[in-house]
């Protein structure tokens, strides 16, 4: 009767709470560390024992086939926020997402085509076609067999949020909440977001926004204050010889010396985009905001403060009440009308995807020139600044 009610282990509550959150964690971990940034976005390599671990532990722990995960996540990046998107909240609605994400997940699933079309690349041994893939659900069924021998009775709860452990955080709260609350270091064309500085619930997969910036880099933390426990794990395994990196997100290199505008310039520039457009936003359109706030009427205050959003967000992304709302406001101010007109015809500059490098680079040299002979000290001090970027570290 012991054994019913507490199995082999005859944990405490406490214990019991642990040894959920230990492997759920674990859950976590492989999903961050195999199925997205291994499998989905190659940015890295796992020696053959973790990868099949990281296999045999979701089949185990959640059912989820590789294939189908990773191809719903590249459609997702490569038709992000539009009525193809998975699981857009921006065109779903956010409580369809957060509450219905896995069956979301379970109707594109069945989509062959999305298969067929993203899902290249992924596992396909004798074990994938005829255990994982063809028997998804004898793995959670193992697994309760498994948790009431070790818990008893309480196993069956410590499999019920095993189950619900990914369907929640990860197809309900980083896709639902990821695309709708939090801060964001990059004006990416989607409306990605991050959830938290501290990438510690969900791996590290709260730091979405920084993902969809660089989708191929292995780790998701960017700012000094921001935690991808995930990219920690990896870094313990390419210590280890169990992971090689392949790729990170770039890091601007900025040399002091550097004064002429060349194609090194561009080059730089072009690769380290959303950090210049960051830059911009932080160093020239909130010093200007700032100084209007500080002259204007408490009538054009409450205007400003309304439009700072706007001013940094990507214009893509501006509807047509938003794109109203800003202009009325740059109609009061003709130093924020040109900082924001320049800031989009540098981004022009990036967008002029058919332009050759000579004659985009002749378009930034003319952007910097107008810039610095514009008047106002910050767009000077910035457009300046610009020449000390390089590929080549000093």
């Amino acid at each position: 009767m012991n054994f019913l009610a507490h199995g082999l282990l005859n944990l405490s509550f406490w214990e019991l709470v642990m040894a959920t959150l230990v492997m759920t964690h674990v859950t976590i971990a492989a999903v961050t560390i195999f199925l997205h940034r291994t499998q989905a976005h190659r940015a890295l390599d796992l020696h053959p024992l973790v990868s099949h671990f990281f296999r045999f532990w979701l089949w185990l722990t959640t059912g989820m086939i590789t294939r189908q995960w990773v191809a719903i996540h590249r459609k997702h990046h490569a038709k992000c926020e539009t009525p193809d998107d998975p699981h857009s909240p921006q065109v779903l609605g956010i409580r369809k997402v957060l509450w219905e994400g896995a069956e979301l997940y379970r109707v594109e699933a069945d989509r062959t085509e999305t298969l067929e079309r993203y899902g290249h690349g992924t596992p396909d041994d004798w074990l994938e076609r005829h255990l994982y893939a063809r028997h998804d659900r004898l793995g959670v069924t193992l697994l309760l067999l498994i948790n009431l021998a070790l818990f008893g009775v309480p196993g069956l709860t410590v499999w019920a949020v095993q189950l619900l452990w990914i369907p929640f955080w990860a197809a309900g709260v980083v896709n639902g909440l990821g695309h709708y609350r939090g801060y964001r270091n990059y004006e990416t064309r989607d409306a990605s977001t991050n959830l938290s500085p501290l990438g510690l619930i969900i791996g590290g997969e709260e730091l979405h926004n920084n993902h969809h910036a660089f989708p191929s880099s292995a780790k998701l933390s960017s700012k000094r204050w921001e935690f991808d426990i995930g990219w920690l794990y990896i870094r313990i395994l390419e210590i280890l010889r169990l992971a090689r990196v392949k790729k990170i997100a770039p890091m601007p290199q900025q040399r002091p010396d550097k004064q002429a505008i060349d194609l090194d310039t561009l080059r730089a520039l072009i690769l380290n985009r959303l950090y210049v457009m960051a830059d911009f936003s932080r160093e020239v359109l909130t010093p200007v905001l700032r100084e209007e706030l500080r002259k204007a009427d408490d009538s054009r205050r409450r205007m400003f403060k309304q439009a700072k959003a706007l001013l940094i967000r990507e214009e893509t992304r501006l509807d047509d009440r938003d794109r109203d709302h800003l202009y009325s406001v740059l109609d009061l101010s003709q130093t924020l009308r040109t900082v924001y007109e320049f800031r989009l015809n540098l981004q022009n500059i990036w967008n002029r995807t058919t332009a050759n490098h000579e004659k985009l680079l002749a378009s930034l040299q003319e952007w910097c020139a107008q810039a610095e002979a514009s008047g106002i000290q910050v767009l000077q001090e910035f457009a300046r600044s610009l020449r000390s970027y390089s590929l080549h570290p000093a």
